[in-house]
């Protein structure tokens, strides 16, 4: 998920504003960690993960080196080998520890950790406070970026945790209000109709914050299409699953077919048979839990979710109509709060995208291969976070976000 040089609301270039917002974007994500032992926070499940304690070092790292580094000469690093331990890609500011290994390092501590992320907040207010007139306009781009970052990392961190709960086999809680897609009346869907035409897509020119790769604006041809009112549900997908489809190639892209048969999946990420009752559960961040029929199915593929559209005779909207449909506001639900949706779009750059220069350009634009759009939001993305032009984007096997879909015709 990611950016460059954003715009900046005017009121965010009071240094009093942006240090308020930084102190509550901080406090959110110690507050997504507070629950969980030293142990918990050490141990990396697989190499798309992070481990908590360092997601909660990296978005430290990032105001460090792109704020402090950059424009505080009086600034001095608590520990200047972090510099690499906590890079995640950026290859302008220097060497990293590698993505698989993160979970390897025991040291520093948790304890450790925590002092760091203590040093850096001390240090960035009492650089707001002191910062050179000159380069307001720059350091406030820099300090939303860097809020909209750690926003992402907020969600990560609840993702990520529960992949690493859920190997458990004590399928342990991580608190009973945690991030879950909550159910809706889930009656027969609703078709939106709309005529299409040219249409303009991508993020309004304003004063508000996105990331690069939703800019810039432009016009696309958009044919008469229709899209359902609602996410495809938990009750949708078991029939998919009852009818055979996860054995029948015809239902499949060839990759698609090619991952299911060699890593056995034949149910959602999280899914689990319940012997004794005859019924699937899922696993949670509140634990172990019955399938809700009526609550969007969660944690598919692109491929799954390309196969169950295929089946139902219709297919996944493009991210063209799903923001134009989106602007409409014609009764869809579930746009940006429930789960991820998957788009038959591959994620490109928009006609005369251009990364920003430097370090921070990086965030974006050098991940546009192999990869799919997807559109909306989650129950674990900050409800700040959200806007119709989000381009979230992952490779299509992936599925330990929240990730759904919602069909087209």
């Amino acid at each position: 998920m990611s950016p460059s040089h954003p715009s900046v609301a005017r009121s965010a270039l009071d240094f009093e504003t942006l240090n308020a917002q930084y102190r509550r974007v901080r406090s959110a994500t110690l507050a997504i960690a507070s629950p969980l032992s030293a142990e918990d926070c050490q141990v990396q499940s697989m190499a798309d993960a992070s481990p908590i304690k360092w997601h909660l070092a990296h978005t430290t790292w990032f105001f460090e080196t792109f704020l402090l580094d950059a424009f505080d000469a009086g600034y001095r690093a608590l520990n200047t080998s972090y510099k690499v331990l906590f890079n995640s890609y950026y290859n302008g500011v220097g060497n990293k520890h590698p993505r698989s290994e993160r979970g390897m390092i025991s040291r520093p501590s948790l304890s450790d950790v925590l002092a760091y992320c203590s040093h850096v907040d001390a240090a960035i207010e009492s650089f707001l406070l002191n910062a050179d007139p000159k380069d307001r306009e720059q350091i406030a781009a820099l300090m939303v970026l860097g809020f909209n970052h750690e926003q992402q990392h907020q969600e990560l961190m609840f993702t990520d945790l529960k992949h690493l709960l859920s190997i458990n086999p004590l399928a342990p809680v991580y608190a009973a209000n945690a991030p879950q897609p909550r159910a809706i009346s889930a009656s027969a869907i609703q078709w939106e109709a709309f005529e299409g035409g040219i249409v303009e897509v991508g993020h309004q020119p304003s004063t508000d914050f996105a990331f690069d790769n939703e800019s810039p604006r432009h016009r696309v041809l958009l044919q008469p299409y229709q899209i359902a009112d609602r996410l495809v549900t938990n009750g949708d997908y078991l029939s998919f699953m009852q009818d055979g489809a996860y054995s029948d190639h015809s239902l499949w892209l060839s990759d698609g077919w090619d991952w299911v048969q060699q890593s056995s999946i034949d149910s959602p990420m999280y899914w689990r048979q319940d012997e004794a009752h005859q019924g699937w559960q899922t696993f949670t961040l509140s634990g172990l839990k019955p399938i809700d029929l009526e609550a969007p199915v969660c944690h598919v593929s692109y491929f799954e979710a390309d196969a169950f559209a295929r089946w139902a005779g219709v297919r996944l909207p493009t991210e063209f109509e799903w923001e134009h449909a989106a602007n409409a506001r014609r009764g869809l639900k579930q746009l940006n709060d429930t789960a991820w949706q998957w788009t038959a779009s591959a994620y490109l750059p928009y006609p005369g995208f251009a990364p920003a220069r430097g370090a921070v350009g990086e965030y974006n634009g050098k991940f546009m291969n192999q990869q799919y759009v997807l559109r909306g939001g989650s129950c674990a993305t900050p409800v700040e976070h959200t806007r119709l032009s989000y381009r979230n984007f992952f490779q299509p096997d992936k599925r330990w976000q929240f990730t759904g879909l919602r069909l087209a015709r």
